[in-house]
Formats: structure tokens, sequence, C-alpha cells
């Protein structure tokens, strides 16, 4: 029987609890006007919420929408202010309850992992299986459209095996059915939507690794790969993950899965290619940063922009690049920024 855990309401509706979401809630954001407004009356705002929690008469408000068209379009649908508050506030007590039970391969929106930890545990496991194996072989599959196919009954039901507080299992509810359609679907965009996608597929690393005994599996929120000595091996396995997904999770893989040696090719996963000895850039990344700069160049050319714009981009481009093997690539990238004013503007 899984463990679940009572009195947990008295813990998100404090004052200090809330307070210190609301500081998490602030960060990067502190001269947002939103944010401004808030922070105006705060203790009020604060008190606000409790009192609205408390009497369970708090109710999410409307999302707000706007597209991102990088690497693909998504429909990003971010809460309000005091909304993300209580996210966080909520988050910040239930959320180790379901850490402490994820595999340690979950790499995504977890604390100290991330992309580079995912890189680096699949060229990890890639070096063990090809010292055991003669070949390797990788299945790697993600979700089809994970996000807004999230079941909301489900969801609730894998959540109430941990949580048992009504009050706070209340609260999950208001956030998630606030989403509607057809009963299915979580923002992205949300923080809450961050755990309660990890904590959904959280069902499938546990068959994965527990029921299924697979050693070298890893998966970053809806993308996962897996190393095996054979392809007829990971073709079974692949059925009866997709089994399990359609009957256990209503979710469908992504019709670009595929099983390929891993002697042959690299493993394009979480923004890098894997091999067993180094890793590599995405070449789509490296395309998107040479064609970032040289617009770069052009618009700080005519003073459209200045050094404080440019240098934070090609720094998180550095920092991108620092984790594989790309000098040569790098310094290529960085001959299309070229920073000198028109005459004109000088």
């Amino acid at each position: 029987m899984p463990r679940t855990h009572g009195g947990l309401w008295l813990d998100i509706v404090d004052w200090s609890n809330l307070l210190c979401a609301y500081y998490e809630a602030r960060r990067g954001k502190r001269y947002n006007p939103e944010v401004l407004r808030f922070e105006e009356h705060l203790e009020e705002n604060i008190t606000n919420i409790q009192n609205h929690l408390i009497w369970h008469t708090w109710q999410p408000g409307p999302w707000r929408e706007f597209w991102v068209y990088d690497p693909k379009s998504r429909l990003i649908q971010a809460p309000q202010f005091e909304d993300r508050v209580v996210h966080h506030a909520l988050v910040d007590v239930v959320g180790p309850l379901f850490e402490r039970k994820m595999v340690k391969d979950s790499c995504a929106c977890r604390r100290d992992k991330g992309t580079h930890y995912a890189v680096t545990q699949v060229q990890r496991q890639l070096r063990i299986a090809k010292r055991n194996w003669d070949r390797v072989y990788v299945l790697q599959a993600d979700i089809s459209k994970y996000f807004p196919s999230i079941s909301h009954d489900i969801l609730l039901r894998i959540l109430s095996r941990t949580i048992q507080d009504k009050d706070a299992l209340w609260l999950c509810e208001q956030i998630i059915r606030l989403y509607r359609y057809s009963g299915c679907g979580i923002p992205v965009g949300a923080l809450t939507s961050q755990l309660f996608a990890n904590v959904y597929l959280d069902q499938l690393d546990h068959k994965i690794k527990d029921a299924w005994g697979v050693k070298h599996y890893v998966r970053y929120m809806d993308d996962f790969v897996i190393l095996g000595k054979s392809k007829k091996e990971l073709w079974e396995l692949l059925t009866r993950v997709e089994k399990y997904l359609a009957k256990e999770l209503q979710l469908e893989l992504n019709p670009k899965t595929r099983i390929y040696p891993a002697n042959n090719q690299m493993i394009n996963f979480a923004g890098y290619r894997i091999c067993a000895t180094h890793m590599l850039p995405r070449k789509r990344n490296i395309k998107r940063a040479r064609q970032q700069f040289r617009q770069m160049s052009q618009r700080f050319a005519h003073g459209e922009i200045g050094f404080d714009y440019v240098e934070p981009r090609v720094m998180s481009f550095l920092g991108y690049v620092k984790h594989c093997n790309a000098w040569k690539t790098t310094s290529s990238a960085l001959t299309e920024l070229r920073l000198s004013r028109n005459k004109q503007f000088c």
C-alpha cells in the first residue's frame, strides 16, 4: 500500500508559508507591474489569500495565454501572480512527499537535476551498457501531446494515493479542474503543472524500473530513453509500454518513437547529441544561435540594442555549449557576432 499523508492543510495555509511562496513567486520578476501592485499591499493580499483558502472560497483566475515558437509552437498558459503564490505554497508542502517516491532517473523539474543531469545519466548508462553488451540498442520515445492529454480523474486518483488531506486535495482539484478540455489537460506554464506532470508519469517510471526490471532508463518530462541489448527485447518492451500508457494513463506515444543501434548514431536527447565518449550540441541549436547572432549584429549596428541586450544571450549560449565538446563549433558560431556601430550612429 502506498503511504499517504494527512495534516497538510495547516502547513499550506500557514501565513509564513504563504509569505515564502510570495518570495519564490516573485523571483526574477521583482519589478514586474503585477508583482509591484501585489507588494504594495503585501500583508493585506497574503491575508486575503489565506482567508479564501481557509474558507474554501479561493478560485484561480483566468490564465494569461501567449504563444512561443522556439523550438516549436506551444501555447503557454501562465497563472496570474496571486495564483502563482498559491501554487508555490501548495508545491512547497506536497512536492517533497512525491519527490522522495520518484526514481532517480526522472530528471525534469526536480531540484539538483535537469537537462545536464539527464544527458550525463544517458551517457553514463550508455558506457555501462557498452561494457556489458556486444551491441547496444536505443528505444527513444516521447508522449504525444502530453500536457493536453493528462486525465484529470486519473491525476487526482494518483495524487490521492499520497495526499490524504481532503483540504489539500480540494486545492489540487481547484487548480486542475480550471483547465477544462473534456476532462483532460493541464496548462504549460504553471509550477503545479510541472509537479503534476512528473507525478503522472512517475507511474510509468516505477512500472519500467520496478515491475519490468529495466536498468538503463532515463526520462526528461515526456521524453525517455531505454537501452537494450537487442532490438527484439526493445520492441517487446515498447509494446508493453504502449499498452500500459493506453490502459492506465490514457496516453499515446508519438509516432516518431524509434529503435536504433547506439553504435551507428548518437542519441539526440535533452538538447545534446550523446555517445559514450563525448557529447555534441544539437545541430538546430547551433543553427538557431548563428541566426540570433547575425540578427543581433545587425540590430546593434543600427543602434536598436546595446551590450546589456547582447551579453545575457551570449552567456546563455556559452552556458549551453560548455557542457559538451564544442570548442570549434562555438568559435565558428561566435564569428557571426560583430558588434560595431554604423558610422551615422557613432
